[in-house]
């Protein structure tokens, strides 16, 4: 006999989701066939990644920033041309 200590577990919770939109639904189904999961694992990335975010202090986020900066060349990108590509839109 399992001592009941043990019997104490996790269980996935079930979810029934009605009335999608139809749209809604193409545009989850093509999603799941893009990344090849099924239906169902697609819907829970898609909750985890909206619910789930993972925490960034502003401080990592700085320094994310920062050395993403310092890793591009130094005199490739000029503000002028920065915003004369906005402008113009991207290729």
């Amino acid at each position: 006999m399992v001592p009941k200590r043990f019997l104490i577990m996790i269980m996935p919770t079930t979810l029934t989701l009605k009335n999608i939109p139809d749209e809604l639904y193409k545009r989850l189904k093509a999603s799941a066939e893009a990344h090849r999961r099924s239906l169902n694992n697609e819907v829970i990335v898609c909750l985890e990644t909206v619910l789930l975010p993972e925490r960034i202090s502003v401080e990592e986020r700085l320094t994310r920033a920062r050395a993403l900066r310092n890793s591009l060349p130094k005199d490739k990108f000029q503000p002028q041309d920065i915003d004369s590509l906005k402008r113009e839109g991207r290729p």
